[in-house]
């Protein structure tokens, strides 16, 4: 479905011909993709076109839609779309051709079966065995096989709570019968059990392979999460969010009766929302969300709103940028000393290669501690990125795009506070020592420890607090930098007023990389940090006169300029209560 058509006629002000050239370089854009990443031999099967009736295109906002089979059907051609649009008549469109219908139309034609499409889809997002009982029951649809149903969206109705939605491959599921959330803690009651039709759940006691189904009671579904009978069940391939939250705003209620309500659905968000972050200002006691931009945000609040029926009030929005480090101090570790001091430990830190850091970040290696067992395997893993196969099979945990190793030689009784020495890394990983901000793309080596024989002297009260030292303290030592979120940016803009928007870009920090011209239209493509995109929206608009179209997404961090390193990180600091210098090494060694 190509949107926003309606723009397309009354702000860039094209005919027909060009709209025509136009969606063709995007069908063909499509078209490449499908070729680079479908099945061999469904390449050319799933080709899209507006002759095949492959292609709807109009405007979502105003509710309208065409395609050519629904033009044949109607009666309609462009040249009455074109009229709709210049004379302001679109909601008269909408009732002649409503969004809804063409692409329900459109989908009902050209989309496979459950029956059809599982035997080419579950070998790509199931990675067990698929000659055992539960592999042929998903490739087969079979409702008469075992219990498999994949979570993919979370929402929150007024009355029943939570409500899990996700499609049924193979069995089914019924009211009243206990099921597992794999990775959950224990089996959960389905209390209530719905078939998804539409927008519409319609109660049923049952719901067989191939349906999508609507169920509660499963405090432990998210999306992503697979619901199975057996506790041990292969799950399906994790859903994979690359971007990371990179904004945040602080949200409360309007009304204090609206309390409760509020904090269930935020819960209910972020299972909904794999790229949305919800977390609780520890001073302030404020909820934060963190998204990937001001418009991911700007959504989520209208959902709270309108519903959830919950009035917000809403921060204005602040970057989340991330620490990190430029050298090494190996050779020259720094030792954390527990308050007690009878224990110490040594750090060293260095940056991980970015093609570890991208893997990271991927979701090639699962977070969390490394259990003994699967450090080999792991180990082996960064092996295969170029990092040392010794010192990686020593790995003690991840943490985001972080690495903790045990680089120790016969360290007594270090095995008692591993996970001590976890929770340290971990704290640090949250919380870096330039402004508070997470860290990224840093390996932390634990390359010796002197601990007291005693356990009552090395618990939590101590370690902790001297691993955190010891992390913060070699990070000092080596040359930390502050990275910043950016954002690829193409803007679409007629070439009478590409001046105003190449200024408009270029006065915040944007660079601009290309600028096709092209039938009177000229595309400007770069990349422009997140620090500078608050309020993009309506200076854009009014330096092209309301004529561009722009999209952005998220493209990774880089350095901070090093002129705007002290400014940045100084402006954080305040904000967060602290002391606006940046504590040295020093800081950290009592």
């Amino acid at each position: 479905f190509i949107n926003k058509v309606d723009r397309l006629i009354n702000e860039l002000q094209i005919d027909g011909p060009e709209m025509m050239a136009r969606f063709e370089k995007i069908i063909t854009k499509v078209n490449k993709l499908i070729t680079t990443y479908a099945p061999e031999d469904l390449k050319k099967e799933w080709q899209v076109s507006v002759q095949k009736g492959t292609v709807a295109f109009g405007s979502a906002y105003y509710n309208w839609g065409m395609s050519i089979p629904y033009m044949q059907k109607s009666g309609l051609n462009f040249t009455q779309i074109f009229e709709f649009c210049h004379n302001d008549n679109q909601k008269e469109l909408a009732k002649l051709a409503p969004v809804h219908t063409v692409l329900l139309d459109m989908t009902v034609e050209k989309h496979p079966s459950p029956v059809v499409a599982q035997r080419y889809r579950i070998p790509n997002i199931w990675q067990g065995d698929l000659e055992s009982g539960v592999g042929k029951a998903m490739i087969e649809c079979d409702s008469d096989g075992p219990l498999s149903l994949m979570i993919t969206k979370i929402w929150m109705d007024p009355h029943a709570g939570e409500v899990a939605v996700g499609r049924v491959y193979s069995g089914s599921i019924k009211h009243g019968e206990s099921v597992w959330a794999i990775g959950a803690a224990k089996a959960e009651r389905v209390q209530q059990v719905g078939m998804m039709v539409g927008g519409n759940r319609i109660a049923t006691s049952e719901v067989t392979s191939g349906n999508i189904a609507a169920i509660t009671g499963i405090r432990s579904a998210a999306a992503g999460v697979t619901i199975a009978r057996e506790k041990d069940a292969v799950p399906f391939e994790a859903i994979r969010h690359i971007s990371e939250p990179v904004v945040t705003v602080a949200v409360e209620p309007k009304s204090m009766k609206d309390l409760p309500k509020f904090i269930d659905a935020l819960r209910g968000l972020a299972k909904a929302d794999a790229s949305l972050e919800v977390s609780t200002n520890q001073e302030t006691g404020e909820a934060l969300l963190a998204g990937m931009g001001e418009l991911h945000l700007e959504i989520t609040v209208y959902r709270l709103e309108e519903e959830q029926g919950i009035k917000v009030k809403v921060s204005e929005p602040i970057v989340v940028y991330r620490e990190s480090v430029q050298s090494t101090n190996t050779g020259n570790p720094f030792d954390g000393k527990s308050p007690n001091r009878h224990n110490r430990f040594y750090i060293e830190i260095e940056p991980l290669p970015d093609v570890v850091v991208d893997n990271l970040r991927a979701g090639e290696f699962r977070e969390g501690a490394v259990r003994a067992k699967d450090a080999k395997e792991i180990g082996d893993k960064f092996a295969e990125l170029g990092m040392n196969k010794d010192l990686m099979r020593k790995i003690y945990a991840i943490n985001g795009t972080n690495v903790l190793v045990n680089d120790t030689k016969g360290i007594q009784n270090l095995h008692e506070t591993r996970e001590l020495i976890i929770e340290g890394f971990n704290d640090v990983c949250k919380k870096g020592p330039v402004a508070d901000e997470p860290l990224m793309g840093v390996m932390v080596r634990l390359v010796d420890a002197k601990l007291h024989e005693d356990a009552i002297h090395r618990g939590p009260a101590q370690t902790i607090p001297a691993v955190r030292n010891a992390v913060k303290g070699a990070f000092m030592r080596s040359r930390p930098v502050i990275f910043e979120p950016i954002q690829k940016i193409q803007i679409d803009s007629p070439n009478d007023v590409i001046g105003g928007v190449t200024r408009e870009v270029s006065t915040r920090r944007g660079i601009i990389e290309d600028m096709p011209v092209e039938d009177g239209v000229t595309k400007v493509i770069g990349t422009i940090p997140v620090a500078e995109t608050f309020g993009f929206s309506n200076d854009i608009r009014a330096a092209s006169q309301g004529r561009a179209i722009w999209n952005t997404e998220n493209a990774g961090f880089v350095h901070l300029p090093p002129n705007l390193f002290e400014k940045v990180t100084g402006e954080i600091r305040e904000r967060k209560g602290l002391n606006p210098d940046i504590p040295g090494e020093a800081h950290y060694q009592d």
